[in-house]
């Protein structure tokens, strides 16, 4: 059974979702080809200046998929306290990535992948992003619209 807390106000919620995005290391990325067919890969993450940032192969279907249609779907933590992304996507090559942003993905990874050739970076700038607990938050779980914070 359960246990229910009381639900979180905005302002915790929100918190918890921005140390959520700081400290987790894993989120499931799904994106759909130009064509309708859906993918949902894990893939590491760092939280980089508002926006996830991950690494994948170039050709691996979650760096294709973001090409033609920009956009993607993100969620970090476990069913019982999960934040949902809506995000535009982009890919950015290596040696096109800010260092400081490299800097920060090898930093959380002991790894590199800047100056792989089959590499790529993904940035997934959040458009909208819901967090909850239990049915208790389902309520209130819009914590962003449009690439802004609620108040």
């Amino acid at each position: 059974m359960t246990t229910h807390e009381p639900a979180r106000s905005r302002e915790q919620r929100q918190q918890d979702a921005l140390d959520r995005l700081e400290k987790d290391e894993d989120a499931w990325v799904s994106t759909a080809s130009a064509d309708g067919v859906p993918t949902l890969v894990p893939l590491w993450f760092v939280w980089d200046r508002g926006a996830l940032l991950m690494a994948t192969r170039r050709t691996n279907p979650t760096a294709v998929n973001v090409t033609p249609t920009g956009h993607a779907r993100i969620a970090v933590g476990h069913t019982r306290d999960v934040v949902l992304v809506e995000a535009t996507a982009e890919v950015i090559e290596g040696a096109d990535l800010a260092p400081e942003s490299g800097d920060a993905f090898a930093a959380k990874f002991n790894w590199d992948p800047r100056g792989r050739p089959a590499w790529v970076y993904l940035r997934f700038t959040p458009t909208a992003l819901k967090a909850w607990r239990e049915s208790n938050e389902q309520s209130g779980r819009e914590l962003m619209a449009e690439g802004r914070w609620l108040d």
